[in-house]
């Protein structure tokens, strides 16, 4: 067979059905994950075989495309996925070699006041929100994943707080690109993606409100929300103005970036004239040392201060010449790798309405997260080489090799586990199964307003990416839409929206935060503290884009 085409009612010519059949290659994941508490990579790689004999026997795949297909989503799962957590983990670890980031804790330490509740906000909300701005593709997790490790929260919260903070800049990360494509997939003009944007940026902001308000309840229970309720406050509000405002009136590919830098200006202001209640006691229940720092500790040079934050100003320079204007990132895109891909070459998959499904694999191998941290790491390697203060911060090169080997040593079922789930999402992609389940979605009529944002939320979930779940579902949004008379951008909107929330579920994210605070194989216990959160805040969107559908359209505006 030459071609194959997607049919949504390829089994029993219903496409209920066939919607149905094609939920269970999730199914399988997680019963496997939560039911018989399998290893990540296990449930995956019996994940992925579901979903091949599905596509198979199902939709009637040919067998040499189905598992071309899952080598592909597989590839794509390595590089550049697990290559850009490998370098964030390892950009890290030069820090902690080096000794400096004992230093970058002691400034956190002295901006929340030795409150690890608001430095939590800061580092992971905050800071993690500026790194996803330039690099997403899990780096923010990973990185701040080790670093609220390392003020005492124990793993599990750990993991736990750093994916709930990722939720909220994920819609405008990696300077925006999932509502770039949105448009452009969706077929949306340059003045209605922007719209998209504005739309978006009257959902996320009410989420984002929110988020410091969970952290401190997740670190420190209800006494944490009291007792740190005006840096919550302050916080929270600040990034969520700062998101509407540029996103709707500035340029949307730097919200987060703006959004970020404007929460932590917000904070340290507020911690100039506040402060908070109840720290000895926090610590102490903790078990931290209430007040161990030395009188130089306290009294941190100015210069070790910089040199602590050094490395992830760095990462802002580097990541911001790469992905902001025209003429640099186009050059650093030249050069890549791109080759159309053997038994699935563009031509021969063919999607629900006849169109060619683009296939090729491309790699931009310099301009890509990973390769730009480990620019960013031997930038930063050479200058603390250089400027070791007499030995007080010693780093090698053998240091700086070594960890890259004990990262990726450690990374390992966490790289099988990212391959087999991107080989499951790109097997369920191609043979027309995570389509299905959305034109059963769009099926539903009027009602169609309340889940749209569910499509997102499913597509994020199984592909762990905003930008892939919004490629996969935009023309079925805008198809939708017009069917129903509804706003296309808002549809767009919710379906970005809803990836959002449903990142912190998505296996992908769930291995990063595994690995990153030394919890491999322990997924299923991280997923069963993150899935509540993820499905209350779906509701949230839900009704959110309900009510932007029927009563509150001036926040939904038309843009012909």
């Amino acid at each position: 067979m030459d071609q194959f085409q997607v049919y949504t009612d390829a089994v029993g010519g219903s496409v209920g059905l066939s919607a149905l059949v094609s939920t269970l290659p999730l199914i399988t994941f997680f019963i496997m994950l939560l039911g018989l508490k399998a290893r990540a990579h296990t449930s995956a790689l019996v994940a992925l075989i579901v979903a091949i004999l599905v596509a198979i026997l199902g939709f009637n795949m040919p067998t040499a495309m189905a598992l071309s297909s899952a080598l592909r989503g597989g590839l794509y799962g390595l590089f550049p996925i697990v290559f850009t957590i490998l370098s964030a983990i390892w950009f890290y670890q030069i820090t902690v070699a080096s000794g400096r980031f004992e230093d970058l804790r002691l400034v956190f330490d002295k901006m929340g006041n030795g409150d690890v509740r608001i430095q939590a906000m800061l580092i992971a909300f905050c800071f993690g929100g500026l790194l996803e701005a330039l690099a997403g593709f899990g780096a923010p997790v990973a990185i701040t994943a080790t670093m609220i490790l390392t003020l005492g929260i124990p793993p599990l919260k750990a993991a736990t707080i750093v994916l709930l903070a990722n939720t909220a800049p994920v819609a405008f990360g990696a300077v925006a690109i999932p509502i770039t494509t949105a448009g452009e997939v969706g077929g949306r003009s340059l003045e209605q993606t922007e719209n998209i944007a504005a739309i978006v940026g009257h959902q996320t902001p009410f989420l984002a409100f929110f988020v410091p308000f969970i952290i401190a309840f997740l670190v420190d229970g209800w006494r944490g929300v009291k007792e740190t309720a005006p840096a919550a406050f302050v916080i929270g509000l600040s990034f969520g103005i700062a998101q509407w405002w540029t996103s709707n009136f500035f340029q949307y590919q730097l919200t987060d970036v703006v959004a970020c830098i404007v929460a932590l200006g917000a904070a340290f202001v507020l911690l100039r004239f506040w402060t908070p209640k109840g720290v000895p006691e926090l610590r102490e229940r903790l078990g931290l040392e209430v007040d161990g720092h030395s009188a130089e500790e306290i009294n941190l040079p100015a210069n070790r201060v910089w040199m602590a934050l050094l490395p992830y100003a760095i990462v802002v320079v580097i990541f911001g010449l790469a992905n902001l204007g025209t003429t640099i990132p186009n050059w650093l895109k030249s050069f890549q790798i791109k080759f159309a891909w053997p038994g699935i070459e563009t031509g021969k998959l063919l999607n629900a309405t006849g169109g060619e499904v683009k296939t090729d694999y491309s790699f931009a191998y310099i301009n890509n997260p990973g390769t730009l941290l480990i620019i960013s790491g031997l930038i930063v390697a050479v200058i603390y080489m250089i400027w070791d203060e007499d030995g007080r911060y010693p780093l090698t090169w053998g240091q700086v090799g070594k960890e890259f080997g004990d990262t990726a040593y450690r990374m390992r079922w966490s790289a099988a586990t990212i391959f087999l789930v991107l080989a499951l999402a790109f097997v369920m992609n191609y043979s027309g199964q995570t389509v299905t389940i959305g034109e059963f979605f769009a099926n539903l009529g009027p009602a169609f307003a309340f889940f749209a944002p569910v499509l997102g939320w499913v597509g994020v979930a199984v592909t762990g990416s905003d930008t892939s779940a919004n490629a996969l579902f935009a023309n079925l949004q805008v198809t939708a839409a017009d069917r129903l008379s509804l706003n296309p951008d808002l549809l767009l909107a919710a379906n970005t929206t809803g990836g959002v929330v449903g990142k912190m579920i998505s296996p992908q994210s769930l291995a990063i935060a595994a690995t990153s605070v030394n919890m491999e194989g322990k997924e299923s216990e991280i997923f069963k503290k993150v899935f509540p959160w993820s499905f209350v805040f779906l509701l949230a969107v839900c009704v959110m884009v309900f009510l932007q559908a029927n009563i509150l359209t001036a926040l939904a505006p038309v843009v012909q």
